[in-house]
């Protein structure tokens, strides 16, 4: 039952960078106790309302209430000290220290009142405690973070801001790289901290998520409120209408593929992950590869990419063998890769959209050893056009662009080198459902051109609303494939488990 008291008051707030105005006039209340979705598109200001009231921004007017008291943090701790903790979409720890360090960084413990000694051993049993709770006991309390992957980094993550007690908790993205099963464990960890009396802002492009855990609704769109009420007196398709103030009436694009010969084959690839895995892929398809976190997905396309070692095994590209020893090898063979963290290896943010679009094939823009920087911004407008890339100019810094904006322009490197397949890890993470849509969208289109797609998703529905056939990993191994016309969420399932 959500409470009276509102915990959380903004007034006004308003927010511009030069050319943008992030925020305007923004007013509603969040109830204490409550789980708070807010929703909006990529772009829509909800990052810009999280970082002002984590103390990273400061508001231009306007004002925020916070537990009876108005605030204007103009520091992160200050923040924290008040009572809010942020999970922040972007990951943020620190990547040289143990799982145990990053989750107690700023709130050490002392095994005395002179704060001269640090109590390692209880903040390792408490990190391990904190894991177990989650169900998380594959994480080392002891491993460093670079070690770990994106969906174990949440995690850590997700402990970090929980050990800071607050009475408000922001969620960013949260489950964005979580498997299914992990996701049920992170929305009963929400709903045992809502009857503790927390309040939980949670930020999801996921539809399904919101309704199932959701009291309450607020929908920002161009940086203006929109809507506020219980999410009870709403439907999905009203609240996606209000967020891109257009109807998408399918979330999956129809599309019929011409299929035609094998492009790729992959035979008995074996190292210290997976074992004797097998497929093909074939010109102008979609195959999408599913399974739980650790099943052997990315595994499997680092080692074809020749990003970590084969210990056995063959790949043929057009019928005839291949040997990616190193990724500049399998990038000249005309494979793509559109990562999962798009901003940790997808792009380089501090770049500009023409300066990551050729990143990967420089020598075509070249002349006499020098970059020719009127061919590159060409060719860049070429593909801000083709691929709709919403931004004022090929020279905006990569980095201020929304998720979706930034996963095009790595599409775009791609499309630029003329890559024959393109390998998408998770490619609508953290974007909203416009952008995804168009995403799914552009999909389509380069496979009717005759480009073959890998797609790894941990979305059911995503892959049987996009694949034409989908692999389903165990454990290192394929275990079953399913067309696109069998693909059931049970079916998948059962191969996982």
């Amino acid at each position: 039952m959500i409470a009276n008291e509102n915990i959380l008051e903004f007034r006004g707030l308003s927010k511009s960078f030069p050319g943008v105005k992030a925020l305007s006039d923004v007013s509603f209340s969040i109830r204490r106790g409550c789980v708070h979705a807010l929703l909006g598109e990529n772009g829509a200001g909800k990052s810009t309302l999280i970082k002002i009231l984590a103390g990273i921004y400061h508001a231009d007017c306007g004002e925020i209430i916070f537990d009876g008291k108005r605030i204007a943090f103009k520091t992160p701790i200050e923040s924290q000290t008040s009572g809010i903790g942020i999970v922040h979409q972007e990951i943020k720890l620190s990547n040289t220290l143990t799982v145990t360090e990053n989750i107690f960084l700023g709130n050490l413990l002392y095994k005395f009142k002179d704060r001269f000694f640090v109590d390692w051993k209880a903040m390792r049993k408490k990190a391990r405690n904190m894991l177990d709770e989650l169900h998380m006991n594959d994480i080392d309390e002891d491993a460093v973070i670079e070690d770990l992957p994106i969906s174990k980094q949440q995690v850590v993550e997700i402990c970090k801001t929980l050990n800071l007690q607050g009475k408000l908790l922001v969620m960013d993205e949260p489950s964005a790289s979580l498997t299914e099963r992990e996701i049920q464990v992170l929305f009963q960890i929400i709903a045992n901290l809502r009857m503790k009396g927390v309040t939980i802002i949670y930020i999801s492009h996921r539809m399904d998520e919101i309704f199932q855990i959701a009291d309450a609704v607020t929908v920002l769109r161009d940086g203006k409120h929109i809507f506020t009420g219980s999410i009870h007196e709403i439907t999905r398709e009203t609240l996606i209408s209000m967020m891109v103030n257009r109807s998408i009436s399918d979330s999956y694009p129809k599309h019929i593929n011409t299929i035609g010969e094998n492009i790729l084959e992959v035979k008995n690839l074996n190292n210290s992950l997976i074992h004797d895995v097998s497929f093909s892929l074939r010109k102008g398809e979609i195959l999408g590869f599913s399974g739980l976190m650790g099943a052997g997905r990315t595994e499997t396309i680092r080692a074809l990419l020749g990003i970590d070692p084969i210990y056995s095994g063959s790949i043929f590209l057009k019928g005839k063998p291949v040997k990616h020893r190193h990724l500049s090898n399998a990038i000249a063979n005309g494979l793509g890769l559109v990562p999962e963290d798009r901003r940790g290896q997808g792009i380089i943010g501090g770049a500009s959209i023409k300066e990551n679009i050729s990143l990967v094939h420089i020598e075509k823009v070249m002349r006499a050893g020098f970059i020719q920087t009127k061919l590159e911004a060409e060719n860049a407008r070429k593909y801000i056009k083709l691929l709709d890339i919403a931004t004022p100019s090929a020279e905006t810094q990569t980095q201020y662009l929304s998720g979706g904006n930034q996963q095009k322009v790595v599409i775009a490197k791609w499309l630029y080198r003329d890559s024959e397949i393109l390998i998408f890890d998770e490619p609508t993470r953290g974007i909203d459902v416009g952008a995804k849509f168009e995403i799914y969208q552009l999909m389509n289109e380069l496979v009717a051109l005759g480009k073959s797609i890998i797609m790894i998703s941990s979305e059911l529905p995503e892959l049987i609303g996009m694949a034409d056939r989908i692999l389903v990993m165990n454990q290192g191994r394929i275990v079953g494939e399913l067309d696109h016309g069998e693909a059931t969420q049970e079916k998948i399932l059962a191969f996982c488990v």
